[in-house]
């Protein structure tokens, strides 16, 4: 049984954003300094990545932890208000970032996902990370021109 009400759950959820959360402005931003540059959430690109870099073929997420369910076989017990709901929706959320993974990948394309919290407390890393794969993809690319 949810303790608030359905109006009131109905806000709560429509103040989630689906882009642009503080996580990711803080990445971008810090791409941008490194003069890398990027499309945020692109459309044309199947599930909608966070940052691409068309080029190259590289789709970055950012995922919330909550959502996306990070260690999910532990957490999904502690879950109390509307279980079953939240169950299936997270649930689904996971597939879905599998099915994305797959068929980007089968489509050449190098998938990186970041946990939200790993931006936050490691935003020099994931930088480095990213730096990195679009480097050796710039050599990629080269070798083939």
């Amino acid at each position: 049984m949810d303790i608030l009400s359905k109006e009131e759950r109905s806000e709560r959820m429509r103040r989630i954003k689906s882009s642009g959360s503080k996580e990711e402005v803080l990445l971008a931003k810090s791409l941008w300094r490194a003069n890398l540059r990027y499309r945020k959430n692109n459309k044309k690109i199947f599930g909608k990545p966070d940052l691409t870099f068309a080029k190259y073929k590289i789709a970055i997420f950012i995922d919330s932890e909550f959502f996306h369910g990070k260690d999910w076989t532990s957490y999904k017990y502690r879950i109390k208000p509307e279980q079953d709901f939240w169950l299936k929706k997270i649930s689904r959320n996971i597939e879905r970032d599998k099915e994305v993974n797959e068929y980007l990948t089968s489509h050449g394309w190098t998938v990186l996902r970041f946990w939200s919290q790993q931006v936050k407390k490691d935003l020099d890393g994931v930088v480095a990370v990213i730096m990195e794969v679009v480097e050796k993809a710039k050599g990629t690319s080269a070798g083939r021109s």
